[in-house]
């Protein structure tokens, strides 16, 4: 945070938001995210909740994440020019995430600014996480 009490960012554009555990911690990030990335993190956040009511959320290392009872199933990042979302077990969902990361059975979908969230798609992906055993963190 600066003086003013805003969140500052990194060169990625990633909100630099205290720890925290629940909803005001991950709603401080999402409102941190700039531009149209902010309405991006409030549609994924609104849709990770219809998916699964009872999401636990903490916000850790300037990320905000979605869990379960057992552990953590999905988190979100700021770049530059496109909104992260990390599914942990992604490996495991069908269909498969499109991007592939270093950090096993872990993968991403990355979302430009021009293009939609696939509200329907993400869902399916929180409801077939649900059934995997969450990530500790």
């Amino acid at each position: 945070m600066n003086d003013a009490g805003k969140p500052t960012h990194s060169s990625s554009t990633n909100p630099y938001i205290p720890k925290g555990d629940g909803d005001k911690a991950v709603q401080a990030y999402i409102s941190a995210m700039p531009g149209w990335k902010s309405a991006l993190g409030k549609e994924i956040g609104a849709t990770v909740e219809k998916a699964f009511p009872e999401v636990r959320k903490q916000v850790r290392w300037n990320t905000p994440f979605y869990g379960k009872d057992d552990g953590w199933f999905l988190a979100m990042y700021c770049f530059k020019n496109y909104v992260q979302i990390t599914f942990m077990t992604g490996s495991s969902l069908d269909p498969v995430p499109p991007k592939a990361s270093k950090v096993e059975g872990t993968r991403y979908l990355d979302i430009l600014a021009d293009e939609a969230l696939d509200r329907e798609q993400l869902a399916s992906w929180v409801r077939q996480a649900l059934e995997l055993p969450g990530r500790q963190i």
